[in-house]
C-alpha cells in the first residue's frame, strides 16, 4: 500500500494518479484559515468562486483553493446540516433516503478548533462536536479505514466525484476531485491507500468543481452551494 500524506514540498494542491485515473488534491491543516461559504452579504447565495475571492479581496484576502462542499437544492440551500460561524444555518438529516446523500451511513465535515473530522452523521446528531463550520454529505467513503458497506469493487458506474478525508489524528484534510470518472470504491481506496485517511466523505458528482490556480483551475460553471476554501492575506 502507498501512503503519501502530502504533495510535492511546498505545493498545496497537487494532481496525482492512481490505478491509471487522474486526480486533483489540495491539502489544508488544522488550525489554518479553512472557511465554508454559501452566502454574500447581501444574504444571496454567492453561487461559485468568483464572487467569494471577489468578497475576500475586499478584505486583503483570498483563496488559495475552494471546492464544492455538499449537496444542495435548486435555490443553492444545502440539503443536509450546514454550520458557519458556529451558527447553524440547516439541520441534520438523519434517515434514510433517495439518492447519494440518503446511503446510509453519511456523515459531517467538521472543521473546529486545531482539529478536522469526518463524523457518521447519528453519531454527530447524538454528540455533536464544537464545529466553527460544518457541511453534511454522503455517503461516507471511509470510516475508520473500513470502506462504505455499499460499494461493489465491480461498479460500472464511473463518475467524476470530489470529497474530502482527514488523517486519524485531524490534522490535516485532504479534499479531492476525481478529473478521471471513477467508482465510489475506487474514489474509497484513493482516500484510503493513496493518501491515508481514515474517515472520507463524498461531496457531489457531476457537478464537482475545483477552485485551484495553483493547478491552472478557475472552478467555472453552473451555481453551486455550499464551498469550503482555505483562505490566506494578500
Amino acid at each position: 500500500m502507498l501512503v503519501l500524506a502530502a504533495g510535492p514540498a511546498g505545493a498545496s494542491c497537487f494532481d496525482q494518479v492512481f490505478e491509471g485515473a487522474q486526480f486533483s488534491v489540495c491539502t489544508a491543516d488544522a488550525g489554518s484559515d479553512l472557511r465554508m461559504f454559501l452566502n454574500g452579504a447581501d444574504g444571496h447565495p454567492y453561487g461559485g468562486f468568483a464572487p467569494v475571492e471577489a468578497a475576500l479581496q475586499a478584505q486583503g484576502q483570498h483563496l488559495v483553493f475552494a471546492m464544492n462542499a455538499g449537496m444542495f437544492h435548486a435555490d443553492q440551500s444545502p440539503v443536509g446540516l450546514y454550520i458557519e460561524n458556529r451558527v447553524e444555518r440547516h439541520r441534520i438529516v438523519t434517515r434514510a433516503g433517495p439518492g447519494n446523500f440518503g446511503l446510509l451511513p453519511n456523515g459531517v465535515f467538521c472543521i473546529g478548533v486545531g482539529l478536522l473530522a469526518v463524523v457518521e452523521s447519528r453519531t454527530f446528531a447524538a454528540a455533536p462536536p464544537p464545529c466553527r463550520y460544518a457541511s453534511q454529505s454522503g455517503p461516507m467513503l471511509v470510516m475508520g479505514g473500513a470502506l462504505h458497506p455499499g460499494f461493489l469493487a465491480d461498479s460500472t458506474s464511473f463518475k467524476i466525484r470530489n470529497g474530502v478525508g482527514v488523517r486519524a489524528d485531524g490534522g490535516r484534510a485532504w479534499f479531492v476531485l476525481a478529473e478521471t470518472p471513477v467508482s465510489f470504491d475506487r474514489f474509497a481506496r484513493f482516500f484510503r491507500d493513496a493518501l491515508g485517511a481514515r474517515d472520507a466523505l463524498y461531496f457531489d458528482g457531476s457537478i464537482s468543481r475545483l477552485y485551484a490556480p495553483e493547478l491552472g483551475r478557475s472552478g467555472a460553471g453552473f451555481a453551486i452551494g455550499p464551498m469550503v476554501g482555505l483562505v490566506e492575506r494578500n
